[in-house]
């Protein structure tokens, strides 16, 4: 086995890994050129909505217990 160092063709090897270097820094050049990003836009939450939603109904509840009428009616006098 002879030295690459001695024989000359250490100038291969740096090419070599050189231009592997140069090919990865291309493709990651053109993966972020041409990589459209699309932006999420936030989304908000509308608390006061969702307050007066949750009073309604709670009026709507009260109402609802106040309007029932009770399906049995007790005896005034046990049998």
């Amino acid at each position: 086995m002879q030295n690459p160092f001695e024989s000359g063709q250490i100038k291969n090897y740096i090419l070599f890994y050189a231009s592997v270097v140069v090919i990865m820094v291309l493709f990651f050049i053109a993966s972020t050129l041409f990589l459209d990003q699309e932006r999420i836009e936030q989304k908000k939450f509308d608390y006061e909505k969702h307050d007066q939603i949750a009073e309604k109904k709670e009026e709507v509840n009260i109402e609802k217990k106040a309007h029932q009428k009770k399906k049995f009616k007790l005896l005034k006098s046990a049998y």
